[in-house]
């Protein structure tokens, strides 16, 4: 399979395929189809657009004035040993908890292209900076899908604990490059004018939701065509085959792969079953992400040149910590 893959007309046709069988779909479901992008404008308007984008210009804005070079002077005797980056990475973590996807990220990568940190810095943060923020896991996920805001607080403490774990570890990740060291000059905070600063970051942050918008309207829509075309149900049952050591049933499957399609249709999904296996099942879907989060730290990753392997392996890690830390 894998040398038929690695053959291009192969990869072509399997394209090719694909968008026909995409293309066949939203002929034969034009109504589902519809449903879900009403589904996924609402979720944008409602819930993406207010929460994101007031971050998304506070994040460029912190990074254009300069103030995360001055940041990085108070934070440099913390963030150096713990984490092996500069005091202005802090900025990409603080807001990574608070702003929930992919503020963290987007700050990070911003940080690197700026020059305020290096390369490997830049990937020791993608590793663990990209978080969901308090809001949704203690209003939408606690209390709204748990009906407990105990479960959300466990949810939170469990989702920030395994988030700083992972940047322990990550600290070991090219051990050669150590934190990228200050100049002695003392770092100007407005770097930039304040006008130039503030309409590029209000643009920006709007073009970056707009971005972010576009991938949960087509996740949310291509989840629906999965479950219509019975192309879900087979996924979930090969799933479960496989992880059946673990006692996972098929209907606990089909939760876990839309959840690690989409995070909050996943998450929404655990409505039933017993509160142990459903708050762990949460746990990883929030540290995984989902597809979809990872395709918007993709577009925002760009021509940069940042390993993505490096933010994959550390949200893996997170979903499989988290869930140990809940179930523990």
């Amino acid at each position: 399979m894998g040398r038929l893959l690695g053959k291009q007309h192969i990869r072509d046709l399997c394209l090719a395929l694909g968008l026909l069988c995409a293309a066949l779909a939203l002929v034969l479901w034009p109504g589902e189809a519809m449903s879900a992008m009403k589904d996924g404008l609402s979720l944008c308007g409602n819930v993406i657009l207010p929460s994101l984008f007031p971050f998304f210009v506070l994040s460029s804005l912190v990074v254009e004035l300069g103030m995360s070079r001055c940041l990085g002077r108070l934070f440099q005797p913390v963030m150096a040993p713990l984490f092996r980056v500069n005091g202005a990475c802090a900025s990409a973590v603080a807001l990574g908890f608070i702003g929930g996807y992919p503020v963290g990220a987007r700050t990070a990568i911003a940080l690197y292209e700026n020059g305020q940190c290096s390369r490997t810095e830049a990937e020791r943060l993608l590793a663990f900076c990209n978080n969901c923020g308090p809001a949704f896991i203690l209003g939408v996920v606690g209390t709204g899908i748990f009906g407990s805001g105990r479960a959300g607080l466990m949810l939170y403490f469990a989702h920030l604990a395994a988030s700083l774990l992972i940047g322990l570890l990550f600290r070991f990740y090219r051990p050669e490059e150590g934190p990228r060291r200050w100049r002695q000059a003392g770092p100007q905070f407005q770097a930039t004018s304040f006008p130039a600063a503030f309409t590029r970051s209000v643009t920006g942050a709007l073009q970056s939701t707009l971005n972010i918008c576009a991938f949960i309207l087509f996740f949310t829509v291509a989840i629906r065509i999965f479950t219509f075309s019975g192309l879900m149900s087979t996924s979930s049952a090969l799933l479960s085959t496989l992880l059946s050591p673990f006692g996972l049933s098929q209907q606990w499957a089909q939760k876990l792969l839309t959840g690690l399609l989409e995070m909050s249709s996943g998450v929404s999904s655990l409505t039933e079953g017993a509160l142990t296996g459903r708050l762990s099942m949460a746990a990883f879907m929030l540290g995984w992400a989902g597809v979809s989060v990872h395709c918007q730290v993709m577009a925002f990753l760009g021509d940069s040149g940042l390993s993505l392997r490096t933010y994959l392996a550390g949200k893996l890690l997170h979903g499989v910590l988290s869930s140990l830390l809940v179930y523990a």
